[in-house]
């Protein structure tokens, strides 16, 4: 979706995120690159203190907490898997330049016109079609080191300690770096196609910048 208004002229890889979000200068983010919120190295992988699950099911909350937060470490020095404030960073670029979340910008510019199913936030008329998830003996968050740090709270908040992920109230929000749902053949035609140069059956999604 970030890719599609970058080919359209509309996000500058190269411009402030702020030109687009002025909120977002606080705190010291001033220099921070749009290029640098989609390679991961934006310097805001989480927030501090950790968010709730109440917050991570409120958008435009969690927008604004990344919009106030400073950044962990100099942007565009180190590169840190911003697991979930990739998804509010995108959305809120998303909609600050076309005006749609994330979710419907997918849904009309890409599911739409690709005929398959997937979604950023599940009608509730689809919930019985969702499959049960089935965390495996042992299942955690991996990570470096001794043993869990401030960091791995400030990146995954209560979503670290507990697994919500079957809660139909997690479907139906839009969570866009974590909560998509589609079946496993849309999935395949949508990364097939842009493994093989972003061409699907004569639609054309965007080939990845320089």
């Amino acid at each position: 979706c970030m890719l599609l208004l970058v080919e359209r002229g509309l996000l500058d890889l190269d411009a402030p995120v702020a030109r687009y979000w002025p909120e977002f200068a606080a705190a010291g983010k001033e220099g921070v690159l749009v290029r640098h919120v989609l390679a991961h190295t934006a310097g805001l992988p989480g927030v501090r203190p950790p968010f709730t699950l109440d917050e991570a099911l409120d958008e435009g909350r969690m927008a604004s907490r990344v919009a106030a937060e400073a950044p962990f470490w100099p942007p565009g020095t180190r590169l840190a898997y911003h697991a979930l404030t990739f998804g509010w960073l995108c959305s809120e670029l998303i909609r600050r330049v076309d005006g749609r979340s994330a979710g419907r910008f997918l849904a009309e510019e890409i599911v739409g016109p690709l005929g398959v199913e997937l979604w950023i936030g599940l009608s509730a008329e689809l919930e019985s079609r969702v499959a049960t998830l089935v965390p495996a003996r042992g299942f955690e968050i991996t990570y470096l080191g001794e043993g869990p740090e401030p960091l791995l709270e400030a990146v995954y908040g209560d979503l670290h300690t507990d697994f919500h992920w079957n809660e139909p109230r997690l479907h139906r929000v839009e969570i866009p770096a974590a909560n998509a749902i589609g079946t496993a053949r849309s999935a395949a035609r949508l990364y097939g196609g842009l493994a093989r140069g972003g061409e699907i059956d004569g639609l054309r999604l965007p080939a990845p910048p320089p």
